[in-house]
């Protein structure tokens, strides 16, 4: 990769540490600390942190910084969070995570919430568990799993069982890298519409330099192994449109214009069956980002900022 400035955040973070639920949640804050309005609540993807919204804040108005808090967790597992050792990670976790983040953050009182890809499904989740605590709800390509029957239960469990034994051996360690920039190489690898610049200020907020076992320093993803483990339980469609189903507030869906679903199931899971779920939504709008795959967020940040101000009014 040519060598490149990074990208220099116009609205840098302020960091702070929570204790959640034997967790020491890392959050990157913006905006307006003293603000009496609803919080804007930002949960990030599988194997993303929460600097993957810096350039989604840089492009909001000067007036929503003003008015508002932004929160970011990295979520347990991932960026700067830490906590005991795990050998896997539960949908439930990130459920009860969040709700202790809100007592914190904004004790009894309703926030909107943006979650993108993995964060739009927990936040969907999350808004039909605790509808009193959503104002206005973002998914930002969000799908949840293809639907899975009772009959593949012996043969999750069985896999579930040799994916343990496998991280536990060292088979599953993350990939690691010689320098900074070989992180950003892979970022641009799985996004090609993310500018070398941007790559490059990622790269430094999705890993961090180490030392090895032989004493050599490599870059190493702030994410956790066990986050490769597949989920014991089976994805349960009805349990989904349900929670679905219970969600009060506003719900803006943003897609993005290449189809990330066809691309990860094909037929096992279409986009088709996606809005079969979402009509359970009462109170859905969608919208669709032009020139954008599924980190949106990255490849459209002005667009998107747009689309938040004006559904968050």
């Amino acid at each position: 990769m040519p060598s490149v400035a990074p990208y220099q955040p116009l609205r840098p973070s302020r960091s702070e540490a929570l204790a959640i639920r034997h967790q020491r949640y890392h959050v990157r804050l913006w905006g307006n600390a003293a603000s009496t309005q609803p919080p804007l609540v930002m949960v990030h993807g599988w194997m993303d942190v929460a600097a993957s919204y810096q350039f989604t804040v840089d492009a909001l108005s000067p007036e929503l910084l003003a008015q508002r808090l932004i929160v970011a967790p990295d979520w347990r597992g991932f960026g700067h969070t830490t906590g005991p050792a795990c050998d896997h990670y539960a949908f439930a976790d990130y459920l009860g995570d969040l709700d202790a983040l809100l007592d914190h953050c904004a004790p009894g009182q309703p926030i909107d919430l943006i979650g993108h890809s993995m964060g739009g499904h927990i936040a969907m989740m999350y808004g039909g568990a605790r509808p009193a605590r959503i104002r206005r709800l973002i998914n930002l390509e969000g799908f949840g799993m293809p639907a899975a029957q009772p009959a593949q239960a012996p043969t999750r469990y069985a896999k579930w069982l040799d994916e343990l034994k496998a991280l536990h051996r060292g088979d599953s360690a993350l990939k690691t890298y010689e320098s900074v920039a070989g992180v950003a190489e892979r970022l641009i690898k799985t996004n090609r519409r993310l500018p070398a610049d941007k790559a490059q200020w990622l790269a430094r907020q999705w890993s961090a330099e180490r030392v090895q076992a032989d004493g050599s320093t490599r870059w190493e993803i702030l994410g956790d192994a066990a986050h490769r483990v597949v989920n014991a339980h089976l994805f349960r469609v009805d349990e989904i449109r349900a929670l679905y189903a219970a969600i009060t507030a506003p719900v803006l869906m943003v897609l993005a214009s290449d189809d990330s679903l066809g691309g990860w199931w094909g037929e096992r899971y279409t986009q088709a069956e996606f809005q079969e779920r979402l009509a359970a939504v009462p109170n859905l709008k969608q919208a669709t980002l032009p020139d954008s795959g599924h980190m949106l967020h990255h490849d459209q940040p002005e667009l998107l900022a747009r689309q938040i101000e004006a559904f968050l009014g």
